[in-house]
């Protein structure tokens, strides 16, 4: 028999999720089936509904050998740090991004990722121990594609994850703002609310009246000296995929550098102007984060309450603007 106490990084959850978790190498019938003949909780037979709270105890009525086997490795995946950190306390971490670094692993990446970075930067830190911990491990709540540079949030601990995941959920507690450079000259604000349709096998999204609603407030911060470009700050109200780029290009300002929507003539030559100086792909940055009057429940958030994350564009988009402004 083996004895697992329940962390408050593990309480919350149901048995059976938690045992998916845990046993990680277990199949699904297998884990159900130690439920019901091979597991007690506190002494006693439990459902698989059953909320776990912190200090719980479980039984396993399975030798440690085959409980190795079925458990997942602590082994650390290191990968050289690349993110800046922007915003840190006992509950959350929010970084910046570079360019070029998946928040994810991929079918293609599985090692030097976002995820991996901000782990290995805990551990060093002696905040995350993943020998320490059974199915928990510090995640993000948002994502940015690997071309998107900017701000990321994680939750360090499962009461922190789990009130940033339920935040975001909620909407009005949490802006996000992007800064990018479209082709045009653009001069006044715009709300563009429209329906969105993405095309999985293309990694492609499209407008259409049978999509999800997409909205998102854009502003003007800077226009260049031959009207040819511009800087603007887009809040999304809403998180689709590819969504600023489909919703600028379909106003007409592409943002220069996108080979995938930014097809029409000014987007064409907006692109060739950003090849000439070496860049292939669109200047997106998510840099700008503002957390309202969070509620006194979401007790692991009340450090980020009224505050304004932000993080500087990176060199290369500083560099780019200055080149094509005049």
């Amino acid at each position: 028999m083996v004895k697992v106490e329940i962390g408050s990084n593990d309480a919350g959850q149901r048995l059976d999720r938690f045992l998916r978790k845990y046993l990680k190498r277990a199949p699904l019938s297998a884990v159900y089936k130690i439920i019901r003949k091979d597991l007690k909780l506190n002494g006693r037979r439990a459902k698989e509904d059953t909320v776990l709270e912190e200090g719980d105890v479980l039984s396993l009525f399975i030798d440690e050998e085959r409980l190795a086997e079925l458990t997942k490795d602590p082994a650390k995946r290191r990968a050289k740090r690349q993110f800046a950190i922007a915003y840190e306390d006992g509950d959350v971490l929010i970084v910046s991004k570079p360019w070029g670094l998946l928040t994810h692993g991929d079918s293609h990446e599985k090692k030097n990722t976002l995820m991996n970075q901000v782990c290995g930067y805990l551990q060093d830190r002696g905040g995350y121990d993943p020998a320490d911990e059974k199915t928990f491990t510090p995640s993000p709540v948002n994502r940015l594609d690997r071309n998107t540079t900017g701000l990321v949030i994680f939750g360090k601990t499962a009461a922190g994850l789990r009130q940033l995941t339920k935040l975001i959920r909620e909407r009005d507690y949490v802006s996000k703002y992007y800064i990018t450079i479209v082709a045009g000259d653009f001069r006044d604000g715009m709300v563009i609310e429209d329906r969105l349709v993405k095309n999985a096998e293309k990694n492609r999204v499209r407008i259409s009246d049978s999509g999800q609603s997409a909205v998102s407030e854009v502003r003007p911060l800077e226009r260049s000296a031959d009207g040819k470009f511009s800087v603007v700050e887009v809040r999304l109200v809403t998180g689709r995929t590819h969504q600023i780029r489909v919703h600028l290009a379909g106003k007409g300002y592409p943002l220069a550098g996108d080979s995938k929507y930014g097809t029409s003539a000014s987007g064409r030559k907006a692109n060739d102007r950003l090849r000439k100086l070496g860049v292939t792909t669109q200047l997106l940055h998510a840099g700008r984060l503002a957390f309202g009057d969070i509620p006194e429940e979401y007790t692991a958030l009340q450090g980020l309450r009224k505050k304004e994350i932000t993080a500087p564009v990176p060199a290369e988009f500083q560099r780019v603007w200055d080149e094509i402004k005049g």
